[in-house]
């Protein structure tokens, strides 16, 4: 049995005994029965009356809860459509008691989720609100009355963050041109004059809307302030070269020079203005020098001519160069021409450049070859020798590899010029070609020398009897040693110190040939003279005859013998 029912079991047994007892009072007291009645149904309706307010009291209280259960529910269900939660699933098989504790814990779970999430909104606005105004941007898009779900906090936090690095980034770029704009500002002398300059330069930071509009209009006031600062410091040093020209032309002395160096290296508004006047003091100056600037800038003109190649024909077609008539027209003449042959050599310089390389490794090649053919090359034990055949070496392979080169470039500039480049009023690759000709030319003249030169010496060997001996030892440079000769019986060797027989120096004068010109001046080779048929029988009918002529001839014999062969000399050698 449960314990209510044995409660309710108590109570009518109580019931019953007061009844009983009141029953028992009165007989003692004597009521008559109608009044016992009466008194019995007095508490029988007190009893009932109890009961009934107390019946009322507990609907009225199960009427209450069900009244609650109905408004938490419904509370709970617009709180979990508002946060976008799943309903709360009722445990079934529960007192309305608990089924309404139940529903209230939830809806008071709920509204602190929702008081949490609109406290975070209400935060995450005023920052929204504070970096719209400072990037004049648009606010984020969401609604200040409606609960956010935890995704739209998080988007929306992932928003203020990324405001936040755009408002940094804008900051640190807006400092730094305001820091160029200042800077150029001062090199410009220039006065913030526009209210937008003002606020840039004159507020603080802090203050100022770092909005895009407003960077590009930072960047668009920065680069105007560029463009003026380039435009001054080209007139600049446009002004410094003319001011330069003219002392050089006018042989400004080097102290009134110095004394304008502050206005040759910076290019502030006082510096420009600085560099005008002084042109123009220096161009009037000019026009009462005109005859010495002019024979300046001729000068000037004769240097580019040799940088640029130009031939004869090309220089004379400039006619002004050769008047003596000095006005100030024909200055501006030569400063036009000055000017053209500075700005085609500019245009050209990488070619030019080229060809002057070529030049200067061509002569050194031209100097290497003729030290690789000199005898006394030998006796040099510094080293040099095997240093220029190593550099020779280098050069003959680097020279084609250079013409090459400038092939390509020559062949560019004339395709794009629609005109031959020449050198010296010639192609320069024809130039190159004949220049190796006539190294090769030359290499055969001197091949073809030598080789005259030894059918000489053993003609003159054969005819004196003697031969050419080669050191077995190396000797010092100034030091002579004797060559053994064959002796003759009774006759000295001729090629000591005397002159030879002068009957002999006609043959000698007729073999010796000297060509003239080298292969750069282009110079034709001369064709060797043709050798003599001599033979012993020739010159004498006998030996005897021979030494008799030759002894007969002599006056005096030196009593040394000469280390070399003995040469005929021509009369005109020294």
């Amino acid at each position: 049995m449960r314990r209510s029912e044995v409660l309710a079991a108590e109570s009518v047994s109580c019931l019953n005994k007061a009844l009983i007892h009141l029953k028992d009072i009165w007989e003692e007291i004597g009521i008559p029965e109608d009044q016992r009645l009466q008194r019995t149904n007095v508490v029988k309706n007190h009893i009932k009356n109890l009961l009934e307010m107390m019946v009322k009291e507990e609907e009225s209280l199960k009427n209450r809860l069900m009244s609650s259960i109905e408004t938490c529910r419904a509370e709970m269900e617009k709180l979990c459509l508002e946060l976008q939660l799943p309903l709360f699933e009722e445990e079934s098989g529960i007192s309305m008691l608990q089924q309404e504790k139940n529903i209230r814990t939830q809806v008071d779970a709920l509204t602190k989720e929702k008081t949490q999430r609109m406290q975070q909104l209400k935060l995450l606005l005023e920052q929204d609100q504070d970096l719209c105004d400072i990037l004049c941007s648009m606010s984020y898009g969401i609604a200040p009355d409606s609960v956010p779900s935890p995704e739209q906090l998080e988007s929306f936090r992932q928003h203020i963050a990324n405001q936040n690095e755009e408002k940094a980034r804008r900051y640190a770029e807006f400092t730094d041109i305001k820091r160029q704009i200042i800077l150029h500002m001062e090199q410009l002398d220039h006065i913030p004059e526009t209210s937008f300059e003002k606020d840039v330069v004159c507020e603080d930071e802090d203050s100022f809307c770092l909005s895009r509009d407003n960077i590009t209009s930072l960047k668009l006031l920065l680069c105007q302030l560029e463009e003026r600062k380039a435009e001054n410091e080209a007139m600049c040093e446009s002004h410094r070269e003319k001011i330069q020209q003219l002392w050089d032309r006018l042989q400004v002395p080097q102290e009134e020079r110095e004394a304008f160096n502050e206005h040759m290296v910076t290019s502030r508004k006082r510096n420009l203005e600085a560099l005008r006047a002084e042109v123009q003091r220096l161009e009037e100056l000019k026009l009462l020098n005109i005859r010495n600037v002019t024979e300046a800038i001729r000068s000037e003109i004769a240097v580019f001519w040799d940088r640029c190649f130009l031939s004869i024909d090309q220089r004379q077609d400039f006619a002004p160069y050769f008047s003596e008539d000095f006005t100030e027209e024909l200055l501006s003449v030569h400063d036009a021409e000055i000017q053209r042959l500075k700005k085609h050599y500019e245009d050209h310089r990488e070619l030019f450049e080229g060809v002057h390389q070529w030049e200067d490794s061509w002569r050194l090649f031209l100097e290497l070859e003729k030290k690789a053919t000199d005898p006394t090359r030998f006796a040099n034990r510094g080293g040099n020798l095997l240093k220029e055949e190593k550099q020779r070496s280098e050069l003959h392979k680097s020279l084609p590899k250079l013409e090459k080169k400038l092939k390509a470039e020559i062949d560019a500039w004339e395709r794009e010029q629609g005109q031959e480049f020449l050198v010296s009023g010639q192609k320069f690759l024809q130039y190159v070609e004949e220049q190796w000709e006539l190294h090769r030319i030359e290499k055969e003249k001197e091949k073809q020398e030598r080789h005259l030169k030894k059918s000489k010496q053993t003609e003159v060997d054969m005819l004196y009897g003697t031969a050419v001996r080669t050191p077995t030892k190396r000797r010092f440079l100034g030091t002579t040693t004797p060559n053994k000769t064959r002796k003759v019986p009774a006759v000295r060797t001729p090629g000591s110190s005397r002159p030879p027989n002068p009957r002999l120096q006609g043959c000698n004068k007729e073999n010796e040939v000297r060509s003239k010109g080298t292969p750069l001046s282009g110079g034709l080779l001369n064709s060797a003279s043709p050798q003599p048929n001599f033979s012993i029988t020739s010159v004498a009918s006998t030996y005897s005859e021979f030494v008799r002529d030759l002894v007969n001839t002599e006056s005096v014999q030196s009593s040394e013998t000469c280390p070399k062969p003995p040469t005929p000399r021509s009369s005109t050698t020294s």
